[in-house]
This record gives C-alpha cells, structure tokens and sequence, in this order.
C-alpha cells in the first residue's frame, strides 16, 4: 500500500460520458441479437428517449448480453454500480424474445429491483424503443403464490379459532403464534378481517399492492404456498385465483419479471412454473447461491407440526391427530436432549432421533391417508358440523397437502443423503439442507437455458472462478465479462486498512478501535455508515460512539431498516451502525455517507452447520475448504460493503477496515482484490485528513 499523501486527495471526475455515436432511428425495425451493431443503436435510441446519456461501459456490457444470447452461451458480467446495467440487459432481451417468440425471464433477489424494474424502467423503455420495433413490447411480472391473497383460504379464516377469539387453543397447542403475547393475537386477529375486507377490492391480491401494516403472521393466514396449494383444477376458485390470473398474465409477455426464489422452484419441480422460455436474465446473481439454498432447505418444527394437526382435527381425524401429537411431542423431546452433544451438521442420525422421525413420519401418512379417504362432499369429512361444502374439502386438500410435505421433509431426512445437510436448531427444529446447489442448477437451469448472470460483485478475488463453482456452470461453456464502473475508485474513495491493530479476538471492539471510529466520525462530521459482523458489535460500538460523540448514532433494532437509511439520508450529522441488512440494502448517495467503517472481515461463524459442512467436504475433495466456502463467504460481504461509498460519479469518501487481517493474512490480498480499486493506505493520518478536508469543502 502507498501512503503518499498527495494522491489523498479527491481528484474530479467528468460529469459524464459522451454519446456514443449511431443513428438517432434505426435503419431496419427487426433488430437481431446476431447484429451487435443494431443493439447497440438501439440501447443509444433508448438512452436518448429516457434524457440520458450512453455510457462505454453500458454499451460492452449490452453487446456481450446479446452475443451470449446468439451464440447460447453463458454469461456472467460484473457491472459496477452506475454502470446502467438493467437497461444494457433488458435491450437485448427484449429483442431475443420478440426475435425468438419466447419469454425471456429476468430474476432478481430483491423486491425492490422487481418494482424498480416492473413499475419504472420496462414502462419508460418500452415507450422509447416502440418507434424502432416491428411492435409494442410486453411484460409482466410474477411471484410466488405465497405474495397472493388465497381466496379459498381468506372464505375459511372466520372459521378458525384463532379469529374467532379462541387465541388461548392456538397458544396452548404451541403453533406458530404461540410466543406471540395476547395483545399480539388480538391485532393478528384485526389484520385478517382487514385483509377479508380488502380481497373484495383488490384485483391483483398481490400483497405488495396492500397498504403497509399487516404482519407476516396475519398474512399468513390467508396465503398458501406452492407446496400447500391444492392446485387451480381442483380449487373451488380456481378461474379467480390471484396467482393463476398472475400466471396467465405472465404467460405470453416478452419479458417475465421474477424473484430467484420462484426461478428456485421452477428449477426444483417437475411442473412448469414459468412460462416457456430459452434465456434468463439473473440480476443480483451475488445472491443467487443463497436463495436457492434457502428454498431447498426444509425443517420440522414441533410448533409447525403442531399447528398443521390442529387445522386436521376439524376434518374428522382425531385419533390420527392425536397421533401425529404424540409423536411430535416425543420428536421435540429427543431434539431437546440431543441439541447440546450434537452442536453442528450430523455425521448420521442417531439411533434415539432416528426412532422419533420413523414415529413420526408413520403417523404423518396415516394422517394423509384419513384426509384423502374422509368423504370429499361428505359432511362427515368436514368436522362437527362441517357442511362438506367446495370451501371445506378445498381447506381439507391444503391441509393434506401440508401434511403430505412435512412427511416428505421426514423421509428425506431419515434417508440421509450425502447430497444433504442435516443438523439441529433452536426450538427443537430439525433442518435439512443441500450440501451444494451446484448440481442442480448445472441441470436443470444452465443445461435448459441460456443464462447471463449479472451484478456489481461476481469477480472475487479478481476472478469469477469462485462464483461460477458455486452456480455450477459447466466448465467450459461460459464466459466472464468485467465492464467496470463509471466512476474512477482511485481518485474517489480511499481503503484505508488499520494494519497495526491486533488480530480481532471473539470479545468484540477493543478500545483502540474505538479511538480509531471516533477519530474518522470526527473528521467525516458524521456521514458514517458502520457494518459490523454481529449485532452485540453493532450494538456495542453505538453506545460507545454516543457516549463519545456530539453527532446522533442510529443502530439497527431501533426502527426498521427503511426508516433508518431515511433519517441517515437526511441528516448529515448522523451514523447508522448495523449488520447483515446494511451490507448490501443501503443506497444512498451524496455527501451524507462519506464514510464506511467495517468492524472485521465477515467470516462465517464457525459453527454454521451447513457452511462448515460444505467447507468440510472441499477438503475431503482435495480443495481448499477456507478459499472456497469462508473467504469467499467474507469477500463477497467485503465487496457488497464497501460498495456503499460510491453511489454516484461525485461521491467521495473513505472505507476503513479496522481487521488488520486484510493487510497481513495471506487470504487478505484476495479478498482485498475483491472490493473496488480504491487508493489504499494504512496511515489513519491520511485517512482522516481526507474526511476533514471533504467534510470542509
């Protein structure tokens, strides 16, 4: 690292780019993907129509899109922040699927990104590219059907205990509310008649169309999953489902807009969940590893098991339900006794958990059976007096279904797979989880589709390779692309890395830390986003700041993380400490985040049942199981991180790691090569002479 003070400074940048030359109108209405030329004009048509200005970077990246695409071959492209990258994809595939009669799917992680996408980019672009195409593009966007009113599901809620005052059955059965407080039950109960009263005037049931102030409990109530859904055939409302309406929407569109989890299950089933298509677009692909996995990871909790057997008493199955009861009870019990000697991924299961899960699943699928025998249309089916109406048998099949899942999830884990993680969790929960989603997506995703995979960090360490195992892509049949940044990091940010700090040990923030956070605050006149790497940090380092500083110290638990960022956005004499949340959500440019402080590089914690079993099994291959699972688990952080400071081209700050890891551990190299190419120091001098003077200007 350098420590000359005069590169210290905060050069200027140029206020943008200039246009990239090509025709304002395209010569020829059928633009191909086969045509980079034409591609590229009309990304230019699509700038100009949106008031903007093409970038270089914007323009590579949408060129390579449309190769990948023409030459069926994969593709991952890092694009730093402000490079443009939704429009340098969405030109291209917009093009593929009217050029190929097909959809193509854009996948993102986060909510945000599909409403930014749905209700503000596709709307303006379609409007600027309709002059030079052959006709109006079209797309729609779906989620999973867990985001939609279930109509069958909202007719039953009434006839529920739980909002029909009943709360103390629902607590006393130890169901998903049963840590919620009377108070809690009570609202939950208001929130579902809200919720009775708004699916009559809806006409999406999308809950991201519904007013803010329903919880997930309530929500919950009136929802079903992919895998509790009994299916639009055999649904009473099926023609007025919200999600098949939301599917046959999506079904003949250019573009479908979605989320990773639904791509997830469309990978993972049989059935066709999204519409027909060769390419895929996966936008915030860093976080595409996890959401898969999370999807695929199933658990048993006696809280779940429990609630599920209460809604199956009403339709006529006691003596099955009191069996399932037993069973759970015997299976919370076992998990209660084995917890402390079995602390990480079990090696196999042991005998005593082994007998309780056979218990289990044996009575879960003579529960399956009564339900599915119990009379459908017979009153007799549908509980003391139940009137065997569609609505009924409609909850009686989404309960079997539910009950049908939770013996799955007991057989897949009785069957112990070497493809899967299993370990036990807090509140007596079993978890089963893939070892790898590698595979899987290998075969069912880049073995059916064309994939570009995109976002502003891929390239860890400098190279894709790490990523790229972790997806699956076939060796071989994929390229990487790193178009950079409009923003020149050398000139804008500085790295400062506090080197001569000891090693980090587990007993948090050591006071010389402290010294260095207040120092660097002082001289950024606030403006400091602090990611920590666990919450008692957070925590900690706030109290102490406010103790020590004039500037308000915002942390993480103190209000949601929207009106947080708010306040922090708004206020310069602010800080804003946190964890996992604030490392990758937080947007906000300006001079009112000049600097970022990270407490310690974000290892994993060591006792990560499924991480440390996937680093475990890298070893027994022959690799490197720190490289491959935890550095790469922390660089990808670091990257995300350190990301906040330049959000725009006239953002200026410093990012300060106080891990002097990063700067004497052999792996510290690579996960610094991770994070942007700002100038480097390790003299805490420089580094706040660098605040002062942005904070005076």
């Amino acid at each position: 690292m350098s420590d000359t003070p005069e590169h210290a400074d905060f050069a200027e940048l140029s206020d943008g780019f200039e246009d990239v030359d090509g025709a304002d109108e395209l010569t020829s209405p059928r633009a191909s993907v086969h045509d980079s030329d034409s591609i590229e004009a009309l990304l230019d048509a699509a700038v100009k129509g949106l008031g903007g200005t093409t970038r270089p970077n914007q323009v590579k990246m949408s060129r390579s899109v449309a190769s990948a695409f023409a030459r069926e071959r994969h593709l991952a492209v890092q694009a730093g922040t402000g490079t443009g990258k939704s429009l340098a994809y969405l030109v291209p595939a917009i093009v593929q699927a009217m050029e190929s009669d097909e959809s193509v799917i854009v996948s993102t992680a986060t909510i945000a990104l599909q409403r930014q996408l749905v209700e503000r980019d596709l709307p303006r672009l379609v409007s600027s590219l309709e002059p030079h195409l052959s006709r109006t593009p079209t797309f729609a966007i779906l989620k999973g059907r867990s985001n939609y009113l279930c109509k069958s599901k909202v007719g039953n809620v009434i006839k529920d205990p739980v909002m029909d005052g009943d709360e103390s059955e629902q607590a006393s059965m130890g169901g998903p509310t049963a840590l919620l407080s009377e108070a809690q039950l009570s609202r939950t109960a208001a929130e579902v008649m809200r919720l009775r009263e708004w699916a009559n005037d809806t006409d999406t049931g999308d809950r991201d169309s519904l007013d803010k102030g329903v919880s997930n409990e309530a929500w919950r109530q009136v929802s079903v999953t992919a895998r509790e859904c009994v299916g639009a055939i055999s649904c009473p409302f099926g023609e007025e489902c919200f999600a098949e309406q939301a599917r046959r929407e999506a079904s003949n569109v250019d573009i479908v807009v979605t989320n990773h989890a639904l791509l997830a299950i469309d990978a993972l089933s049989d059935a066709m969940i999204l519409p027909q298509h060769d390419c895929v677009v996966i936008d915030e692909a860093h976080e595409l590893d996890g959401r898969i996995t999370s999807v695929a990871t199933d658990e048993l909790s006696p809280a779940g098991i429990t609630m599920m057997a209460r809604r199956a008493r009403k339709f006529g199955a006691a003596e099955q339900v009191d069996d399932v009861t037993d069973a759970t009870d015997l299976l919370g019990e076992t998990v209660a006794l084995l917890a402390d000697a079995y602390s990480g991924a079990l090696e196999e299961i042991p005998g005593e958990l082994g007998a309780a899960l056979a218990s289990l699943r044996d009575s879960l699928w003579q529960l399956q059976t009564t339900l599915g025998t119990s009379g459908s249309g017979n009153s007799g089916g549908s509980g003391p007096g139940g009137s065997g109406s569609d609505s009924d048998n409609t909850e009686r099949q989404t309960v079997r279904a539910a009950v049908e899942n939770m013996h799955d999830t007991v057989v897949r884990i009785l069957e112990f797979s070497s493809d899967d993680v299993v370990w036990l969790g807090e509140n007596k929960t079993v978890y089963v989880a893939p070892l790898s989603i590698a595979a899987l997506l290998r075969e069912r995703l880049f073995g059916e589709s064309t994939v570009v995979l995109t976002s502003a960090t891929l390239a860890l360490g400098g190279k894709f390779d790490a990523m790229a195992a972790a997806w699956g892509l076939p060796s071989g049949g994929w390229d990487g692309l790193d178009v950079g940044t409009p923003f020149d990091p050398q000139k804008s940010g500085i790295l400062y890395v506090a080197r001569d700090l000891p090693r980090p040990g587990r007993d948090g923030a050591t006071p010389e830390q402290f010294a260095i956070m207040e120092r660097l605050i002082r001289a950024a006149g606030g403006r400091t986003l602090g990611l920590f790497s666990s919450r008692r940090g957070a925590e900690a380092a706030a109290e102490e700041m406010r103790n020590r500083l004039p500037y308000d110290v915002l942390c993480q638990g103190d209000d949601s993380i929207g009106a947080l960022v708010d306040r922090f956005a708004a206020n310069p004499q602010t800080c804003l400490f946190g964890t996992l949340t604030l490392w990758q959500g937080v947007d906000v440019p300006g001079p009112n985040l000049s600097c970022v402080i990270i407490d310690r590089i974000p290892f994993p914690r060591p006792d990560d049942p499924l991480l440390s079993a996937r680093s475990d099994a890298a070893n027994a291959a022959g690799r490197n199981g720190f490289m491959e699972v935890s550095a790469t688990h922390a660089a990808l952080l670091m990257a995300q991180g350190s990301g906040r400071l330049l959000r725009q081209v006239d953002d200026r700050g410093v990012v300060a790691v106080l891990d002097s890891r990063l700067a004497t551990a052999r792996y510290g190299s690579w996960i610094a090569a991770s994070m942007p190419d700002f100038w480097r120091t390790t003299s805490l001098d420089i580094a706040a002479g660098a605040l002062q003077r942005l904070t005076q200007s």
